[in-house]
Formats: C-alpha cells, structure tokens, sequence
C-alpha cells in the first residue's frame, strides 16, 4: 500500500468521525435535561428553550455547510487542504459543544434540590425590571427574555449580559442575561445579588458607554486630575451597579455590599492597577455618599463609622496618594453623575427618577423584616424588597435556616405561577 493511499484512508476515517460528532447536539428539552414532572414550576420557561435552541440550530446550519463541503472535497483536495477543511468542522462541532454544554448545564440545574432557589432568585431579577417599567413605561424597546439564574463556584456572584460576546462560547453571544450564584449564596438576603441585575439593567437600558463617558467628564472638570479621571472612569461599571442596587433595595444593600467587601485590611486599602471595581475602602464611601443623597443621611454616618473604624488609612496603605487625597472631592461628583443626572439613554431623566425608592419603601422593607422574624412572609412586598427584609430580619435575629426556606419558598411559588402567565417581560 502506498503512502497515498495509506493517507487517504487515514483522512476517510477522519472525515468519518467527524461526521459521527456533528450534528448531534443541536436540539434541548425538559425532559432531556432532566427537568421531572415535579420540577416543572422552576423550569426555564419555554422562551428561554427557543432562544438556546435558535442559537444551536444557527451552529448547526453552519456546520451542515461545512461538512458537506468537506465531504465533496475529501477525495479529489491534497491531504492538507482537506486537514484545513476538518478543522472548518471542527471549530463549528467544538462552538455547538461549548453552546450545548452551557445550556445544558443552566437548564439541568432546575432538576436538582437548588430549584427552588434559582427560581426565587430569577422572580428577584424580574421584579427589577418590573420596577423600572412601572417608574418610566416603554423605556426597554420591547419583551426581554427574564434573566435566568445558576450556580457554579467562585466567590462572588456574576453576570453575562445579554447580547454580549463569550469566550466560552468563542464568540458566540448570549441569548439572555444568565447571573451566575456561588453554590452556598443561594440565601435571599444577598444584596450583591441585586448588585448584578443592576449590570444587566445598565446594559439593558444602553447606559453602558454613555455612563462611561459622562464619569470621564465629570471628573476631568470637578477634579481636574488625569489620574483619577481615568480610575473613576474605569470604575464606571461596578460604582453603577452598586447605587444601583441601593435604589433597589435601600439601606439594607449598602450594608449587605459591606459585607462581602469586608476583608482584612491590606485587601482593602490595596489598589489595584487596571482593575474594574473600585478599591475597597473608596466604594463603601461611595455607598455612603449614595445612602446620604436619598435621603438617609443617619445611616450613611453609621456606613462611614464603622468602615473607619475597621479601616485607617493613616496606618498605611497601597492606594495611590492622589486618589485618596481627592476621594473627599471626587465622590460626591461621581454619585451625583451616575444616579441624579439626566441621561439620554433615560430620555432625559435620571437612574434614581427610574428605580424609584422612598423612605416610605424603607419603612415597608423594615415592616416586612419584623414579620419575616415571626414566621410570616409579607405578601405586599416586592420581591427584591424582600431580599432587604431579609437581610434586616437576619441582624434582629430571625434564624437563618428558616428563613431562607420561609422566604424561598415564597419566592418560587411566585416563579411558578409567573411561569405560565408571563415567560417573557412583557412591555407595560
């Protein structure tokens, strides 16, 4: 047998294989998940299926083209013209692997005994939209896909936005906003939760440049400084989910944000260099700033005593001199910009005109934490005020097993009805 031969028949069985790979994950169900007749309330709702499916039958289309091609080249193209069109199959059967996987991965998970939580997290997500519908109507474009919740390790929470490209995925961009949960913060009382809806709802609302580019004015005309400009500029993303999540669940997130910032010190009062969030010691002052222009200027002061005190940069730090020499100055501008100043993107009004919150809303979430402690789940309140009553009735002493199950379940039933009527976000 000659080497020619010997090649071909190497590259035919190639061919073969690849052929035997394509084409098999193009298509996701309920029931091939694993989601059970039980499961079904906490269900991905039908929308969310199409939407992964459309994506996994564009690859498939793709790769279709692709393996035909090769398959009418293979015997007549030199060997390495047919390796370069293997690899054209291989790069579709590898994104439709990596689109498969993802999916799957999300979908199954409302198979499992953290259902319910991931469904009471997305009715928490959802209510975030609802709430700025209600304040400034027709502001998004039209129905959105809700975002979907799962869990997976890592310290914190994250987000992937919608319509943005993922390197997971080579590319490929995402159907719908998908908030990642660490596998043990499934709790509802984790203000950082609503800290990432807040990054979907900035993308959402196509604030995501314009912010960028009104901090980096701002700055440059209040400040004055090249080099805080440019940090302020650079925060722009995290400091607006951050107040954010303030006018969606008041004091409660500044305080739940300190938490999951509170580190030991050299952490804290470390900078660092090219990062998206905001130095530790810095960010709370800016929750603060934000607690004290809505309005609870007692509780910022409470916010800024305790973090001093845990906190003394006279002691030493790595922050660098101008940043903290300015951060008095600088603050209250960035606060101002990114929550009271009117954006185009809002038609001409501010973030705190369209996520709307009162001292009436604190006294209800407060309200709404003394009942969480006896047992009982205030059915007036919103979902995502819910998280904040949470966290309070944690601080007066509600037992923290039973109440993330008080309050789950409540949750979730609320998903399971909302299932069937409204799988999307309807426009008001």
């Amino acid at each position: 047998m000659t080497a020619v031969r010997e090649t071909r028949e190497f590259l035919r069985t190639k061919v073969l294989a690849l052929a035997a790979r394509s084409r098999r994950l193009t298509h996701l169900t309920p029931v091939a998940v694993g989601i059970r007749p039980q499961d079904r309330p906490y269900a991905p709702s039908t929308a969310h299926f199409d939407a992964a499916n459309r994506r996994l039958a564009a690859i498939d289309r793709l790769t279709r083209v692709r393996l035909t091609e090769l398959q009418r080249r293979e015997r007549k193209a030199s060997p390495r013209l047919v390796l370069i069109y293997a690899a054209m199959v291989e790069r579709e059967i590898d994104r439709a692997r990596r689109a498969f996987g993802m999916f799957f991965e999300m979908f199954s998970q409302r198979g499992s005994h953290f259902a319910p939580a991931l469904a009471a997290h997305d009715t928490i997500a959802a209510d975030c939209y609802v709430a700025i519908r209600q304040a400034a109507p027709r502001i998004f474009p039209g129905p959105l896909l809700k975002p979907l919740c799962y869990m997976e390790h890592g310290y914190s929470p994250a987000t992937n936005r919608r319509g943005v490209t993922l390197r997971r995925l080579l590319g490929e961009t995402n159907p719908f906003p998908v908030i990642r949960i660490p596998w043990d913060r499934d709790n509802p009382w984790q203000s950082v939760f609503l800290h990432e809806v807040s990054h979907n709802l900035q993308a959402d609302l196509g604030l995501w440049f314009e912010n960028q580019n009104v901090v980096g004015e701002r700055m440059a005309r209040s400040v004055g400084d090249p080099l805080v400009t440019t940090i302020f500029r650079r925060w722009h993303k995290e400091i607006f989910a951050d107040l954010a999540a303030i006018l969606l669940g008041g004091t409660a997130s500044a305080w739940g944000m300190m938490e999951f910032l509170a580190h030991p010190v050299p952490r804290v009062l470390t900078y660092t260099p090219g990062g998206a969030h905001p130095t530790g010691y810095l960010r709370v002052h800016l929750l603060a700033e934000m607690l004290r222009r809505m309005g609870f200027g007692d509780e910022a002061t409470r916010v800024e005593r305790v973090w001093r005190t845990l906190y003394d940069p006279s002691t030493g730090h790595r922050i660098p001199a101008r940043l903290l020499a300015l951060g008095r100055r600088s603050i209250p501008h960035v606060v101002d910009e990114i929550a009271f100043q009117p954006r185009r993107g809002l038609a001409q009004r501010a973030l705190a005109d369209i996520i709307r919150f009162t001292r009436d809303d604190e006294r209800e979430i407060r309200r709404g934490a003394a009942r969480l402690v006896r047992g009982v789940v205030p059915n007036d309140l919103p979902p995502r005020f819910l998280v904040s009553a949470s966290r309070h009735a944690i601080g007066m002493g509600a037992a923290a097993p039973q109440l993330s199950q008080l309050v789950t379940r409540h949750l979730a039933g609320i998903a399971a009805r909302d299932r069937t009527e409204t799988p999307t976000l309807m426009a008001a």
